[in-house]
């Protein structure tokens, strides 16, 4: 339980908060109510745990932030990060200094680099991400092909557009920019723009008549 934790802050009910034998945490940390700590799990001074997160085998170094509701395993957040809230960090995820995980990530086996940033919505696994790369909302990294795990690298700066596929083994240059909405499939050079869309069709007035039909054939007109 969280009693006798000297120079640990406690935000909430402290009887709410577990933590197993065998984890460390400093003075100087900050623990929410309904926070669990398990196996040899590490906070360090000046880190901060918000509520309901469950953190096993994980390291939290000083200045990071775990938002309400994570869930993280073997991970290590790095100096100034922030996690969350409902993101996971499963074993191998490692973010860097000031990496920022957004609501409803998952990161597993990848590495983060300093100040790279995935703020929501996205999967990344097996992956290695150059500092201050931006991850846009709904990318995922298809490291599995059925039978084994396959690497993707983004390089430093690089730009992924929302909703992209990267179909690993793949590799995006550093400063590349990927257009939203693309599966890549092959290797992106540095500071190349990469998009791979069909050609949008747009036909006047169609989507009245179909919304007519549509009502007509549920009899709502």
């Amino acid at each position: 339980m969280a009693h006798g934790f000297s120079g640990v802050n406690i935000v909430g009910n402290r009887d709410s908060i577990v933590v197993e034998d065998g984890v460390l945490v400093e003075a100087g940390a900050t623990l929410w109510q309904n926070v669990i700590l398990r196996g040899k799990t590490v906070i360090h001074a000046g880190a901060e745990v918000q509520a309901g997160s469950v953190l096993t085998d994980t390291e939290v170094a000083a200045g990071a932030v775990i938002l309400p509701y994570c869930v993280c395993e073997s991970s290590y957040v790095g100096p100034g990060s922030k996690v969350g809230p409902f993101a996971h960090l499963r074993p191998g995820a490692r973010l860097l200094d000031h990496v920022k995980i957004g609501n409803f990530v998952e990161v597993k086996n990848t590495t983060l680099h300093a100040g790279a940033k995935a703020s929501h919505l996205t999967y990344l696994g097996d992956a290695e991400i150059g500092a201050h790369a931006n991850i846009g909302a709904g990318t995922i990294t298809c490291n599995y092909d059925g039978y084994g795990k396959h690497r993707t690298t983004i390089g430093a700066g690089a730009f992924i557009g929302s909703n992209t596929a990267l179909v690993a083994p793949v590799s995006v240059g550093a400063g590349a920019i990927i257009g939203a909405g693309s599966v890549i499939t092959r290797p992106v050079p540095d500071d190349a723009l990469a998009l791979e869309r069909s050609e949008q069709r747009t036909i006047a007035g169609l989507g009245k008549k179909l919304n007519d039909k549509n009502a007509l054939a549920a009899g709502k007109r």
